[in-house]
């Protein structure tokens, strides 16, 4: 069963998705080799900037749910802007510039490059946004990431002011499990020679009244 998350459960939606996202491509890209000289390993690196963007969603007091196992552990999760983001506060400008100082300037620059080109729904209406969703290693393929989608297409429907849900891949394998769920491609880009990036939007249309 799907449950609510908060700032409280930071901790926990953050060890959930840097074991789903571990080899996903844009960590890949952003973070570079695994041990770059005079820096931190990779998973440790992973940790940081998982942290960052999902308390980029954390300290907004934005959607936030999750999926636990019969021992109570959190086993997938999911993060979402809402269609009128407020700005950053404060505690959340310090953390961001302190994971990218951390970081190093060329993981930042690889970041914005990649922010620069997905930017694939600037001009759309207002509307969800699916930053993150992911599922343990451990127990992917038991139909937790359908339950967080559908509680995702849920929350959207229920808000008048939004026009549906948007959200990125970089895995073409995944496209086609997305538009069974209604998503359609709205934009398609090179972010590098290894790395592509696809745009999917979900209009709320499709589930309003209706779960998929």
């Amino acid at each position: 069963m799907v449950t609510s998350l908060s700032f409280d459960h930071l901790v926990e939606i953050v060890s959930v998705l840097s074991d789903a996202f571990q080899d996903y491509p844009v960590m890949r890209y952003v973070l570079g080799p695994d041990i770059p000289a005079g820096g931190a390993p990779y998973k440790v690196r992973l940790h940081r900037l998982v942290q960052l963007f999902v308390s980029a969603r954390a300290y907004r007091d934005e959607p936030m749910m999750g999926v636990r196992d019969d021992s109570g552990a959190l086993v997938a999760a999911a993060v979402m802007s809402l269609p009128q983001s407020s700005n950053p506060r404060p505690a959340f400008i310090a953390l961001r510039e302190a994971v990218w100082a951390e970081l190093g300037a060329d993981a930042r620059s690889r970041y914005d490059t990649y922010m620069q080109v997905a930017n694939f729904f600037a001009t759309s209406p207002p509307h969800h946004h699916l930053n993150m969703i992911g599922v343990r290693r451990a127990q992917q393929r038991l139909g937790l990431a359908r339950e967080l989608l559908e509680t995702v297409h849920r929350l959207a429907s229920a808000g008048p002011e939004s026009a549906g849900v948007s959200l990125t891949t970089e895995r073409a394998e995944n496209l086609p499990f997305y538009e069974r769920f209604g998503y359609k491609v709205a934009g398609h880009a090179r972010v590098g020679p290894d790395l592509e990036t696809w745009g999917l939007f979900r209009e709320a249309r499709v589930s309003r009244g209706q779960s998929p």
